[in-house]
């Protein structure tokens, strides 16, 4: 891989993961309109990587208090601090990971196209857009039911669709049940910790199968710029939702599919 396309992709990555526009499309897409050659599977785990860093090291003071209070749980069989909400991680981990591994094969095969990435961008676009100025956006992620975090980690596993958006349609579950924007995207950025881990594992497998050579000094610099670049994105985004709110992303969202219709219909 050229160093033009190291940079691009692993930028892409690490700016679109946790924003409402979907990574998955991106990295898809970026090659496609390119004409560069798919970046591999050893690329991809290396980006994915990065932003799991990214929002570990983000988030790293309450995810040291989710796992005391998670572990205290456990061992005293009752709600401790926060872990009702470690809990909930879980919770709404399970749909994701149970539908990663029945429907993995089929959507690769199948749902990897741009026809597809443009409806879905479009479709979950306007439900972003809708729940968004419907939402009563009044709770907190700690204010959630067990059946709100379960009903979200259901909408976390749709977004093995690629142009769906995992941030995206998270934090629209989110804002239907009521979630503030804020806390619908913190929900979602907690949520994304274990699937990355989910997900980076399977493909880390596949990986070992396989064998390709390995360009260690494209996967260090990847893993590097989506590192960087998906850190400041959630620094920003949850700095900027109050003033700027969702709409400039259904727009992007609405755009983008509408591109993607006439190129490829």
């Amino acid at each position: 891989m050229e160093l033009i396309q190291i940079a691009v992709l692993a930028l892409v990555q690490g700016l679109t993961e946790f924003l409402p526009i979907s990574s998955s499309a991106h990295l898809i897409l970026v090659p496609v309109l390119t004409g560069w050659p798919d970046q591999g599977l050893a690329f991809d785990v290396a980006v994915h990587i990065g932003t799991l860093v990214a929002v570990v090291w983000y988030f790293r003071r309450e995810v040291v208090t989710l796992l005391r209070d998670w572990f205290a749980s456990v061992v005293q069989r009752r709600q401790v601090g926060d872990s009702k909400l470690a809990w909930g991680v879980i919770l709404g981990t399970i749909p994701a990971g149970l539908a990663g591994l029945v429907f993995k094969d089929y959507i690769e095969l199948n749902l990897r196209s741009p026809l597809v990435i443009a409806i879905t961008t479009i479709g979950f676009g306007i439900a972003l857009g809708a729940a968004y100025a419907w939402g009563k956006r009044d709770r907190s992620e700690h204010d959630m039911s067990w059946a709100d975090m379960f009903a979200i980690g259901v909408a976390q596993a749709i977004a093995l669709i690629p142009g769906t958006s995992r941030s995206g349609i998270t934090i629209t579950a989110g804002l239907m049940l009521g979630l503030s924007g804020t806390a619908a995207a913190r929900f979602s950025f907690l949520l994304s910790i274990p699937i990355i881990v989910l997900a980076g594992g399977l493909n880390g497998l596949e990986l070992l199968k396989a064998s390709e050579p390995v360009d260690w000094n494209a996967l260090l610099i990847g893993t590097a710029l989506s590192a960087l670049s998906a850190y400041l994105c959630i620094h920003w985004f949850l700095k900027l939702l109050d003033r700027i709110g969702m709409m400039p992303f259904v727009a992007y969202r609405m755009v983008l599919g509408g591109v993607l219709l006439v190129m490829f219909l």
